[in-house]
């Protein structure tokens, strides 16, 4: 039975390094090759996550914003979603930008993003080699609803954050935390999870729900491996996505850990 292999990224495909290791690559071109399907999904934006796209040489649907646009890169495809909230929420936190102990606030769709304070931009994280006025956060520059808001805390904060940001505006929107080494959360319409995401897949693929292989690491990969005919949660992942996964790796994101699962449970 071919499988759809659902990937996310920071904490599961890629490394400590943000990279994807020379052996994790050949495995999953190996399942490729044997007639798999490999799916990014992922909370980052195409713009931080179209390298690995191209590095993987896939050419099947991409799921970004943690399901938010589900499309099919630099192609045409009927199948293609981008789903926005109320801009007004992103002029809201702004407001309470100092009581949430907010470093800075970033409002992204697929093609750029705007940022609350320019001295907060970095290039690799904004994958851009430079930010002007025009990304600066204001009422005049966000002139349509948001894809995704990116928050950015201090590691001790981002708990209380999202509670608070649940309480306040669950009725409307999605709060996830990032994998990896950045305290960030990220916020989406409400409804919105990459589960969302591989379901319009699935379609475009005429492939089953429970043919879908995935791996995830963190709380927003919890809606995808419970929506996964097998879902597996990296040996790194926290206590709440284990807790749904079918089965847990035996090596975290640091040693190969997809890698080694993928080997062993495809037969590669």
């Amino acid at each position: 039975m071919k499988k759809l292999i659902a990937i996310d990224l920071d904490g599961t495909t890629l490394n400590q390094d943000s990279k994807i290791t020379d052996k994790t690559a050949r495995t999953l071109r190996r399942a490729i090759q044997d007639g798999h399907s490999v799916v990014i999904a992922t909370g980052r934006p195409y713009r931080m996550s179209k390298n690995f796209y191209q590095e993987l040489q896939l050419t099947t649907p991409m799921i970004n914003f943690n399901g938010a646009l589900v499309h099919l890169p630099d192609k045409q495809w009927d199948g293609e979603q981008e789903t926005s909230f109320n801009r007004k929420i992103v002029f809201d936190l702004m407001a309470e930008k100092k009581n949430l102990k907010l470093d800075f606030i970033a409002a992204e769709n697929r093609e750029t993003f705007f940022i609350d304070d320019l001295n907060f931009f970095d290039q690799h994280f904004f994958a851009s080699d430079f930010a002007t006025n025009e990304n600066l956060l204001t009422v005049n520059t966000l002139r349509t609803n948001p894809t995704s808001v990116l928050l950015r805390s201090q590691p001790e904060n981002v708990g209380s954050v999202s509670e608070e940001l649940k309480q306040q505006y669950g009725h409307e929107v999605e709060v996830n935390t990032w994998g990896g080494p950045n305290p960030i959360l990220e916020v989406v319409a409400k409804g919105i999870q990459k589960a969302h995401g591989l379901r319009r897949v699935i379609d475009h693929l005429n492939m089953k729900q429970e043919d879908i292989l995935a791996f995830g690491d963190e709380h927003n990969d919890v809606e995808m491996l419970k929506f996964a005919g097998w879902g597996v949660a990296m040996a790194n992942g926290t206590d709440q996505v284990k807790s749904v996964a079918n089965d847990v790796t035996d090596k975290p994101n640091t040693e190969d850990g997809m890698a080694d699962y993928l080997t062993k449970y495809l037969d590669l």
